[in-house]
């Protein structure tokens, strides 16, 4: 049997799993998926010596094919990110259950009593790159929201992967749940995402979590439905009325903090009052902390900048390296980020209310913040304990995807012995 039967039968084998564990997680107790998520919280950090050891496989192996840093950090473990783990699985056990949450319900002429109850999706498809993380991020809030879910890493975290998959696995026996309600593709073999990508059969969406590439392709192909972001392309814009020190807090963070987060910021907008009051100060910030500005105009004048090719503005870098602009007023920010933006998240750094206000109405990016870093674009931030992703698409999820937003409803409706005339 050549590479895509076996492909297509493993596909197959794995979606009627998927299946038969959704269809039992669907009414799942939330003591059972407290208690397996607790599980396995525990065992990522009874088995933390383990996952790093698998870690250290991959990042070596990484290294050896010239991985970029930004890569390498979003693949690299250690205590303390695996403590992060550790505390959001424990956070998405203590959510309240999302499944039969009552989303509204009224009464109609004819006497029908109607309910629109959130329900599990069924199974959830997701398709990443080097951030181990996601294994555990996406099975448990996959775990929470009563679906089940197949994981396809990619090769640059097999090992660290599968090493928190079998954690993951060891909560779902120990809460008495399916184990199959968390698969790994155990396969570093490409041709299992086309596969998934065609599984409307068995998977009800996708999630990729990954650079441009992988969710251009995701987007371009699947014949599932998606929820994804194509790129963060993410926006701080200074504004006259903004207070110095929160500005130069929140850009420096903005940028620095972790380079290759979809939430870094991309391109620093400066409203020309501010520099003129306050000079280039955020600007060699940046310098100073190792940042290359590209620019134009008048901040080519500052030292140490560089100037800017047109595709940098609207260029996800994912590095140490920011686009920079100045614009006269929170409406020249406004059309400039509406043309370069990718819709995930922007920031004003403003003291003004209305400006702030201007700002939040007339930008339509998943993720607006006011005097706040852009580093915050995420889940856990959010309280929601983790994320399976940012969606910056307009339809059922939006911004971070947590446990409630992999529900769908359903209508229950209830008569007495009613009938339409």
């Amino acid at each position: 049997m050549n590479d895509a039967n076996n492909m297509s039968r493993l596909m197959a084998e794995m979606g009627a799993k998927a299946r038969a564990a959704a269809a039992e997680l669907a009414y799942a107790s939330q003591e059972r998926k407290y208690a397996a998520l607790i599980s396995a919280a525990h065992a990522v950090w009874d088995r933390r010596a383990e996952i790093l050891e698998a870690n250290a496989k991959d990042m070596a192996a990484a290294k050896a094919r010239d991985l970029t840093p930004a890569m390498l950090d979003r693949l690299a473990l250690n205590e303390d990110r695996l403590r992060g783990i550790v505390d959001g699985l424990r956070t998405v056990a203590e959510l309240r259950d999302p499944v039969g949450r009552v989303l509204a319900e009224w009464d109609v002429p004819s006497g029908l009593h109607i309910q629109r109850v959130a329900t599990p999706l069924g199974v959830v498809g997701v398709i990443y790159e080097s951030r181990p993380n996601v294994t555990a991020d996406a099975g448990a809030l996959c775990l929470k929201a009563g679906n089940a879910v197949i994981l396809r890493g990619g090769s640059e975290s097999f090992h660290s992967s599968r090493a928190i998959h079998a954690c993951m696995q060891q909560g779902l026996k120990q809460g008495g749940l399916p184990e199959d309600a968390i698969q790994m593709v155990d396969t570093t073999d490409r041709a299992m995402v086309g596969e998934m990508l065609r599984a409307t059969q068995w998977i009800d969406v996708i999630v990729p979590r990954g650079g441009k590439g992988l969710v251009g392709l995701v987007q371009s192909e699947a014949r599932v439905p998606v929820f994804a972001h194509l790129e963060g392309i993410c926006h701080v814009y200074a504004d006259r009325d903004a207070d110095l020190e929160k500005a130069r807090r929140v850009v420096l963070n903005a940028k620095t903090r972790r380079t290759g987060v979809c939430g870094s910021a991309e391109c620093l907008l400066i409203d020309w009052q501010f520099y003129t009051k306050h000079g280039a100060v955020l600007i060699e910030d940046l310098i100073k902390a190792g940042v290359e500005v590209r620019t134009e105009g008048e901040l080519l004048k500052v030292p140490g900048t560089v100037k800017a090719n047109p595709e940098d503005f609207g260029h996800e870098f994912l590095d140490m390296i920011i686009a920079a602009k100045l614009v006269d007023g929170v409406d020249e920010a406004i059309g400039h980020i509406r043309k370069y933006g990718s819709g995930h998240t922007e920031s004003i750094l403003t003291e003004n209310d209305a400006t702030a206000a201007r700002f939040f109405e007339r930008l339509d990016s998943a993720i607006l913040m006011r005097n706040a870093s852009t580093q915050f674009a995420d889940g856990g931030e959010f309280g929601m304990g983790a994320e399976i992703g940012i969606a910056t698409g307009k339809m059922h999820a939006r911004g971070p995807v947590g446990a409630e937003q992999l529900t769908s409803f359903k209508y229950l409706v209830t008569g007495d012995g009613t009938i339409r005339p």
